[in-house]
């Protein structure tokens, strides 16, 4: 399974990585935060290259390295997602602000504090917090981007009627990815996150392994984001899903 996950998902996101670069080039400022969420995947995929490769684990420091690697890019992926979600909520609740202040710079300077907060985060952890502590400090960071996600789609709906600079496409393709964000959130990192939190399931061999492979499948499920921030087929998509969603809300009024 890791086999297939990496020969599928690496390769595409370098094409994808690529692509959204001449966009950024271009003075578009969206896919910055996509692009280093594919980055933090590659990470991901570097140690799971090494775990299929399966070196001699029994050097300790070699397991060391490419752990706390793989950990970077888990916890920097989770960052970008909740960047991603904020970026497009606020394309939608705050056009004007959002239009003045989105700058590439502004853009970068968060794309390095999210990643500098993973390493000195875990280089912390590592090194002067006990195996089990630094669990449980994983797990409610990990969390505490559950609710902002959550607002952020929330606060996005609400505010679809009053975004009247924003096109009937571009809306559809942000609630999709805000809607997309929240459910790789929750399907693939929230049961590591309860994992972490919950000492009664720790020593549980199959949640363990369940969780380890729906954190794998994380980079694949990131790839759909590109989809998203091009324009193109996916607006053909939730077009039509609209259309059906207002065909059978019509009906069901007609019926009454």
């Amino acid at each position: 399974m890791t086999c297939v996950i990496i020969s599928i998902g690496l390769p595409l996101t370098l094409l994808a990585i690529y692509s959204l670069y001449s966009q950024v080039k271009n003075d578009h400022v969206a896919p910055i935060y996509i692009i280093n969420l594919l980055i933090s995947d590659i990470f991901q995929f570097c140690y799971m290259i090494v775990k299929v490769a399966k070196p001699d684990w029994k050097i300790y420091r070699i397991y060391r390295i490419f752990n706390f690697i793989y950990n970077i890019g888990v916890l920097a992926s989770v960052g970008f997602m909740v960047c991603i979600a904020l970026e497009r909520y606020l394309v939608i609740a705050w056009p004007l602000w959002y239009h003045v202040r989105r700058t590439i710079k502004i853009s970068l300077a968060v794309c390095v504090v999210v990643w500098t907060l993973p390493l000195v985060l875990l280089l912390f952890v590592y090194f002067w917090v006990k195996s089990m502590v630094m669990i449980t400090i994983l797990g409610v960071l990990s969390l505490v981007p559950f609710p902002l996600l959550i607002f952020f789609l929330g606060g996005t709906l609400k505010s679809l009627s009053a975004a009247i600079s924003v096109s009937s496409d571009e809306k559809r393709r942000i609630v999709g990815m805000l809607v997309l964000v929240l459910l790789i959130y929750t399907l693939l990192f929230l049961p590591t996150i309860i994992v972490f939190l919950t000492e009664e399931v720790r020593d549980n061999d199959t949640l363990i392994k369940l969780r380890l492979i729906l954190v794998r499948f994380s980079p694949l499920a990131d790839l759909i984001l590109y989809f998203f921030i091009r324009k193109g087929a996916i607006d053909k998509l939730l077009a039509s899903l609209c259309c059906c969603r207002m065909d059978s809300d019509d009906n069901s009024r007609s019926s009454v």
